[in-house]
């Protein structure tokens, strides 16, 4: 089955194509709510972006956005309402930042402290800590900056990603950090675009140089992948996933292994993956702090164990577009499925779910996530289907004809 590009590596690619000076071609992007929003706010800073299908283009310039000022719309898209501010502010002028009802309700703080600390005059409009936003830049002169990334590795990946634009180059020392794999996939594209970052413990060293422009493939998304991996353990059938695998520099294709430790059969090479559902899923403990957009995934075929599913270390996920350990839960008790949670962890019983409407909350991965326990509970149905074009607009279509191809 093919999977839309990653929505993390295109958000990246398209920071770092605009932080580059000359033309980046960027191939197979991400076609979504999200990454559309990123590359429209570009635009609106003033950078050229060129949009086709499958090859977006893009000028770069190191010195910060080409406008003097502008107000960009950041939608629900976390990586354009935390990495463009961060860019902008390496620039000159004033830029002001909002974003949906849902992402203002996201935090912004510990990015927004960070570069407050560095001397980057920003305000927040309402609410301390998050969107609406103004940033008066003129440039980042760099230094020493100690940042908690407990609540989103996105934070750090902002400053890493904004290093090199800045007059002396940034130290970072991390307190804390959720998500580390997202962090691997930051420091090898800025390789690919010609910085090399060194870590010394929980310190970063970011030197001040310029990116380079590049020809670069997006891989396919591996929390997307998520849903055909586990529909296929769930009913028993076989899928593959090329261009994942085990050299893919996305944590989630870890997913696999999560489903294998359940007894599921999995096969990976380089570049691909393939699960085959073995009609068993054993019950188990696993700690998904690294790999927790796929918690929602987890959860959803959990009922189906032959013991408690219990995730643990998960925290972060009460703050992403909705609180999805409490959605998780609110949707298996109307599943009727025995579920309980604590401030980390969710904890999920065996039991033959029923038919009920999910909660969705605007929430992209409890949508496609819930679908897939779909496949095995029929009269499930979902408020909102439509919020799946955050990251993967053809997903009830893609699922269906999965489950066609099955039959």
């Amino acid at each position: 089955m093919q999977v839309p590009g990653s929505k993390s590596i295109t958000a990246r690619a398209l920071f770092l194509a605009a932080a580059a000076r000359g033309t980046t071609v960027l191939r197979k992007p991400l076609l979504s709510d999200d990454t559309e929003g990123f590359a429209e706010g570009l635009v609106a800073l003033g950078y050229r972006v060129d949009r086709r299908p499958d090859v977006w283009t893009i000028e770069g310039l190191p010195e910060g956005p080409p406008v003097g000022e502008a107000e960009v719309f950041c939608r629900d898209g976390a990586t354009t309402a935390r990495f463009l501010p961060a860019l902008v502010a390496a620039g000159k002028g004033v830029f002001r930042f909002d974003a949906s009802a849902q992402m203002r309700r996201r935090p912004l703080g510990p990015l927004t402290r960070a570069l407050r600390e560095l001397g980057v005059d920003l305000t927040h409009e309402g609410q301390e800590g998050h969107h609406p936003l103004t940033v008066r830049a003129n440039g980042i002169k760099g230094g020493h900056i100690t940042l908690d990334a407990g609540l989103s590795s996105q934070f750090l990946t902002a400053l890493l990603l904004v290093g090199p634009l800045t007059g002396e180059g940034l130290q970072i020392t991390v307190t804390d950090l959720v998500s580390a794999p997202y962090v691997e996939i930051t420091l090898a594209m800025m390789r690919r675009f010609g910085v090399e970052v060194r870590r010394e413990g929980d310190t970063f060293f970011v030197p001040p140089q310029q990116y380079i422009a590049a020809d670069y493939a997006i891989e396919p998304d591996a929390s997307t992948a998520s849903y055909p991996l586990a529909a296929a353990a769930l009913t028993g059938n076989s899928v593959t996933i090329p261009g994942l695998g085990s050299s893919s520099l996305q944590g989630d294709v870890r997913f696999a292994e999560v489903l294998a430790r359940m007894g599921v059969a999995v096969e990976m090479t380089s570049d691909s993956v393939t699960v085959t559902g073995t009609h068993r899923l054993r019950g188990l403990t696993v700690n998904m702090r690294d790999i927790s957009d796929t918690v929602p995934t987890l959860a959803a075929i959990a009922p189906f164990a032959d013991g408690p599913v219990r995730i643990e270390d998960v925290y972060n996920t009460r703050i992403k577009e909705c609180d999805r350990l409490d959605a998780c839960a609110e949707n298996l008790r109307r599943l009727g499925v025995p579920v309980s949670t604590g401030r980390d962890w969710i904890e999920i019983h065996p039991a033959q779910p029923h038919a009920a409407e999910i909660a969705c909350h605007g929430d992209h991965r409890i949508a496609m996530s819930f679908s897939v326990t779909g496949l095995l509970t029929p009269g499930i149905t979902l408020d909102e289907p439509g919020c799946v074009k955050k990251t993967f607009p053809g997903f009830h279509e893609a699922l269906a004809n999965l489950r066609a191809a099955w039959l």
